[in-house]
């Protein structure tokens, strides 16, 4: 279900409960002790028309400064609680994205750029910036608000009506240009993302940008998203305009009405001198408070706009792991597929189409087929990556939906042009966080021939290594792929191309040992290189087998 943004904070607000009542317990209190200038000055200009410099003076001087010292100390206390609230923020919404990104159900992602929704991240920290003065500016304007008004109603019943028509107003300005900023303000953070990723495209491919730099393809299309940009961005900036118009003149009518109000009830005797100054000071508090919430409001649209683009991330829907059946780890998987088709969200088209073929426990099989005949995504399927929208597909007898997704994974090997190499040690990238003996290590690098190049590294297997590999020979990459998926000793291999550029010979040694009896494992590879279909026990082509 897709939450509305003001929903989005209210959960969020939810979750700090015990710690938002006692930062606006705070402010309830500031909002009281605040009030001890106007009327500790209303004491002090009465007990000074007596002529007379007495104790009562100093003690009221000294009232009035307690009152401003306790007004910092609760504020410190705040800030305090808020910043824990901050970095709780920043640490859940790391967790959560390295958490779920796993988890997103790959078809959820087949017209979303991944990488360009990590980018969402970096709104937590506008909800970091925006949440202390929501939660402390906001709530102690609207305090102040509150009790200057029930201290000048004590001054003059007058001042009731002018109160309930200062909350009427403000209702009334909130629901004319409420929505309005919003839907701006997610429109401007739309082409904010947009140049973001089109910048990250550039970087990515920029040896390409470079050789056709010429032709300027990367700045017109920069220039048309950020055209659009501003173009959103100056409609939000109108609506904020509307808002500081209509705030402008609110608080030149609610201080021009106080002013008056309270001259009048000077002159009509009705009040002294004391309390008309206390009450301008109460007065100047009240306006001094509704510019705060005005310059709030700006925050608060950036804050539900970034908890709707974090959002985003957390309603895609993640993969089901409910499954009981346990996996046989003593021999190969075998897999059968029963009029299995397959389409994307929102397509007619069925990239696979009535596919059925059983391949038996320890069984190497070659994948053939034509260039769009659905070789990687009958991969995917089989994987576990992807779901088929028809027919069944049975791993050991069993659906595959029956099995708990993350044994599944860790039952199987895949290795597919997408699973590259991350920043981080060699070991890292090999052993994904699993501890296994040395030895194990050593024998899998010692059969690939990997420990002959890690011996020219200055820190061996813990060299650190570039994002998808970037200085390696591609050769060495695909090795430490391999490496990955045979340390951990697959029960079902599913290649794709894994041996491309690596050295004809090795690469004949490695198959002739991937498909042996000694390798306890059913082998599904696609590739064009013919010694796989030399030494595989069978060819399954996806061109007579799909209708």
């Amino acid at each position: 279900m897709i939450l509305q943004p003001t929903k989005r904070l209210w959960n969020l607000l939810k979750k700090y409960n015990s710690v938002l009542k006692q930062i606006y317990l705070y402010a309830f209190f500031i909002g009281i002790i605040n009030l001890t200038l106007p009327v500790g000055i209303q004491a002090i200009i009465n007990s000074l028309q007596t002529g007379e410099l007495t104790s009562t003076w100093i003690v009221l001087v000294g009232f009035v400064l307690v009152g401003m010292a306790l007004t910092g100390i609760l504020q410190i206390f705040q800030l305090r609680l808020v910043e824990n609230i901050q970095q709780d923020i920043f640490a859940r919404s790391a967790f959560e994205f390295a958490f779920r990104f796993p988890r997103i159900a790959f078809l959820q992602l087949d017209k979303v750029h991944a990488p360009e929704l990590v980018n969402r991240f970096f709104d937590t920290l506008t909800i970091q910036k925006g949440l202390p003065k929501i939660l402390i500016d906001f709530s102690m304007a609207i305090f102040q608000i509150f009790f200057g008004l029930i201290l000048l109603t004590i001054y003059s019943s007058y001042f009731i009506i002018l109160g309930f028509i200062l909350a009427v107003i403000i209702w009334i300005i909130y629901k004319i240009t409420g929505r309005k900023g919003l839907d701006t303000s997610l429109q401007e953070s739309k082409y904010k993302y947009k140049i973001a990723h089109w910048l990250e495209e550039i970087a990515r491919t920029n040896a390409t940008f470079k050789i056709f730099n010429k032709n300027k393809l990367h700045l017109d299309k920069t220039d048309d998203i950020v055209s659009s940009y501003l173009e959103c961005r100056q409609s939000h900036f109108r609506v904020l305009l509307q808002q500081f118009w209509l705030f402008i003149g609110f608080k030149l009518t609610v201080a021009a009405s106080l002013l008056i109000l309270g001259g009048i009830l000077v002159f009509q005797e009705k009040i002294n001198l004391g309390q008309f100054v206390a009450a301008e000071i109460i007065i100047i508090l009240i306006i001094n408070s509704v510019e705060k919430v005005i310059r709030v409001i700006e925050t608060i649209y950036d804050v539900l706009t970034a908890l709707e683009k974090i959002g985003y991330v957390s309603d895609l829907k993640l993969d089901e792991n409910k499954g009981t059946s346990t996996i046989n780890n003593s021999t190969g998987l075998s897999v059968k597929a029963r009029n299995i088709s397959l389409s994307f969200p929102g397509e007619d088209i069925k990239v696979l189409n009535n596919i059925s073929f059983d391949i038996a426990a320890n069984e190497k099989v070659v994948l053939y087929g034509t260039s769009g005949s659905g070789k990687t995504i009958l991969t995917k399927l089989i994987s576990g990556l992807f779901n088929a929208t028809e027919g069944e597909l049975l791993i050991d007898n069993v659906p595959i939906s029956h099995y708990k997704r993350d044994d599944y994974f860790s039952s199987i090997g895949v290795g597919l042009p997408t699973n590259q190499l991350f920043e981080g040690s060699i070991r890292d990238n090999i052993l994904m966080g699993q501890n296994l003996p040395d030895e194990a290590l050593d024998k899998t690098l010692r059969f690939l021939h990997l420990d002959e190049f890690l011996r020219r590294q200055s820190y061996g297997i813990d060299s650190i290594i570039d994002s998808g590999g970037r200085r390696l020979p591609r050769g060495v990459i695909q090795k430490i792929q391999i490496a990955r998926i045979l340390i951990h000793k697959p029960r079902l291999l599913l290649l794709e191309e894994p041996l491309q550029f690596i050295e004809e010979d090795e690469k004949i040694r490695i198959i002739d040992y991937l498909t042996s009896k000694e390798f306890n494992c059913t082998v599904l590879v696609v590739s064009d290189f013919n010694y796989w279909k030399e030494k595989c026990e069978r060819i399954i082509d996806l061109n007579q087998i799909g209708q």
